[in-house]
């Protein structure tokens, strides 16, 4: 008994020195690998290590390492190592799937268990072909982190109790070293982050200052020309103002408008226009000095601003923009002539601030087209603005509504037979308290306000109802009506038209519709298609005052016109003027040529009638004729005096 105690006691001894030994030799391990982990910056290289040591330690067939994400739903292996390792690595499942889920999800360790304890829907494909797991939590010292998982023993068998003990230590000794790396790691992640941010910041802000540098440029430039616009030039203009009143000097501003550049664009195209338009302005800039700043306006129209300058400056350089035009302007293989008006006003003597010395050039350059001069300088008398146009204006309006502007009719005659075969009417304005108003003076501002459009369906209503009360009396005579492009831009135009024909039942073959050139080609396909309408229903078109505007043959040819009615310009001095008589004769021959009619406006003597009838002209008008007639004065023409037996009469017996 007492050697069978001693020899127990021995082998207990030994046992627990073996223990011990065994104890401290896990213990080494666990420090150097602790040591080894500890030194470690980079995460995935730790997880790495994590996964082998592990493996090692518990004699493991597969060790893995799921890492809860931040959110709690799921979870993804960060590492692996041993068998199916690769297949492992990165996978990412749900937090309600498998004994790692399970782990994560009660935060405590998993051993003696076995697979067949979760149902089928909970494991995932590698737990199904395995074993025994053993399953620890990892922590660290700010948040829950994952776990440590070891599948299968390797050899067979179960983990038991020292692996778990083992694992566990393992774990807690690792937690923190892991956490502390993935701390660095997220701080390094966002480091980068910062930097990257702070790149793609110092990018999008020299990206803003460009931008921002483009569109203040874009804000104060024509885009086309690169020109100063509109806004740019009104800064300009009022710091001159402003530098001429402290200075008590005068500065200017010229306003420049192309002649017929809409017509050169509708008809070869904007992207011609447009290069037309930046060549203008390169011609127009060489001609400045380094003060002046020249801009676009919009459209065709352009503007200088002329500090410290005089009327007598502000001509000089109104003359050297229009000789910059007077060579060809050259755009690709083609060459144009474009004409300019221009209009000048000076400070202080048209205005005192940026909208008036605007109004004014406005106003002068409207005034210079009108008259067809090269550049003409500012007059209140001639200002539809000023109080006094204003008032008329007013004035205008309640004659309209009340119809209280009156028709003169003048004749037409036929240069072939010598009937009188027409007449045109023409508008007369009497005044309650200013008397007679010409037309050269109410057109234009019926024109700038819109009013012309109801007056002239006003005119054309008297016209219309005189043709049939000319006819009631026996004779048969067409009567013209002049339309402006506002009219012309009224869809409801032909609609028009023929309710007075028909309200006045006048045929609509004695009807004559005149439209200048100008508001032809300010939108040739609109106008063809208007006056295709008009043609259509029987109304007979003219162009009035042909010669004096841009016309292309091209559109010329196709427009529904049965004659071309030459301006008086060309005709009234035209046994005194070569020029003017060659042009006439061109506009006889082309109209011939395109199977149209002409009519000369301006006939004062018998010299011009017996030229024109040479020149094989159809029909004439003029005072040599008659002056414009009232109604009943016109009839009585037709009825007496010396043309009396040339107007086409229409038989009693046709009436009845």
């Amino acid at each position: 008994m007492g050697a069978d105690s001693d020899t127990a006691a021995q082998n207990m001894i030994r046992e627990l020195e073996r223990q011990l030994h065994q104890k401290e030799a896990e213990i080494a391990l666990l420090r150097e690998i602790t040591t080894l982990i500890g030194g470690e910056t980079n995460l995935q290289k730790v997880f790495d290590l994590v996964a082998e040591c592990a493996r090692d330690l518990i004699h493991a067939e597969t060790v893995t390492i799921p890492i809860l994400a931040p959110d709690q739903s799921s979870y993804v292996y960060r590492a692996a190592a041993g068998r199916n390792a690769e297949e492992l690595i990165n996978a990412d499942l749900p937090i309600e799937i498998g004994i790692c889920g399970w782990v994560l999800r009660h935060r405590k360790p998993w051993w003696r268990g076995v697979l067949e304890l979760l149902s089928e829907n909970e494991r995932n494909q590698w737990e199904k072909e395995a074993g025994t797991v053993i399953l620890v939590p990892l922590v660290g010292k700010r948040q829950f982190l994952g776990g440590i998982a070891g599948i299968n023993k390797t050899g067979g068998g179960e983990f038991d109790k020292r692996d778990l003990d083992l694992l566990s230590l393992f774990a807690s000794q690792v937690g923190v070293a892991i956490e502390n790396v993935m701390f660095l790691d997220e701080l390094a992640r966002a480091r980068q982050r910062a930097e990257a941010f702070k790149e793609k910041l110092e990018t999008t802000n020299q990206q803003l200052s460009r931008t921002n540098e483009e569109l203040q440029h874009l804000a104060v430039h024509d885009p086309l020309t690169c020109l100063p616009n509109r806004t740019l030039i009104l800064d300009r203009l009022q710091q001159a103002i402003l530098t001429a009143k402290r200075n008590h000097h005068p500065m200017a501003l010229i306003m420049i408008d192309l002649d017929h550049f809409k017509e050169v664009n509708d008809t070869l195209g904007h992207t011609i226009g447009d290069q037309l338009l930046i060549n203008i302005g390169k011609r127009f800039q060489s001609t400045l000095r380094e003060p002046d700043t020249l801009g676009r306006l919009g459209g065709d129209e352009f503007a200088v601003v002329l500090p410290e300058a005089t009327q007598d400056d502000a001509i000089v350089v109104a003359s050297k923009l229009q000789s910059a035009l007077q060579e060809p302007v050259k755009v690709d293989h083609s060459s144009f002539s474009i004409g300019a008006s221009i209009g000048i006003a000076v400070y202080p003597e048209h205005g005192v601030d940026p909208s008036s010395l605007l109004k004014g050039a406005d106003v002068a350059m409207y005034v210079a087209k009108r008259n067809r001069d090269e550049l003409a300088v500012y007059d209140p008398e001639q200002d539809t603005y000023k109080p006094d146009r204003l008032e008329l204006l007013r004035d205008l309006r309640s004659a309209i509504q009340e119809q209280t502007i009156s028709s003169a009719f003048q004749p037409k005659m036929d240069l072939r037979s010598g009937e009188l075969i027409g007449m045109e009417a023409l508008a007369r304005w009497t005044h309650p308290e200013k008397g007679n108003i010409p037309p050269y003076e109410f057109i234009p501002i019926l024109e700038q306000t819109g009013l012309i459009r109801p007056f002239s369906l006003h005119m054309l209503e008297q016209a219309v109802r005189f043709a049939k009360r000319c006819q009631q009396q026996g004779f048969e005579l067409s009567v013209a009506v002049n339309l402006s492009v506002h009219n012309l831009r009224d869809e409801r135009l032909a609609e028009q038209v023929a309710e007075i024909l028909g309200r006045h039942d006048l045929e609509a073959a004695l009807l004559g519709l005149e439209i200048t050139e100008s508001a032809i080609m300010n939108d040739p396909e609109h106008s063809l298609g208007i006056l295709t309408e008009l043609q259509t229903m029987g109304v007979q078109l003219s162009i009035d005052d042909f010669g004096t505007g841009y016309s292309s043959l091209s559109y010329l040819k196709r427009l529904p016109v049965s004659e071309l009615k030459i301006d008086r310009s060309f005709v009234h001095d035209m046994t005194q003027d070569s020029e003017n008589a060659m042009i006439v004769r061109s506009t006889i021959d082309l109209a011939h040529n395109l199977g149209l009619e002409t009519v000369a406006e301006g006939i004062e003597t018998t010299e011009i009638l017996e030229v024109l009838q040479g020149m094989q002209c159809d029909m004439a008008q003029g005072y040599l004729i008659s002056r414009p007639l009232a109604e009943q004065e016109f009839l009585d023409f037709l009825a007496s005096g010396k043309w009396a037996k040339h107007t086409r009469r229409r038989d009693r017996a046709e009436n009845l």
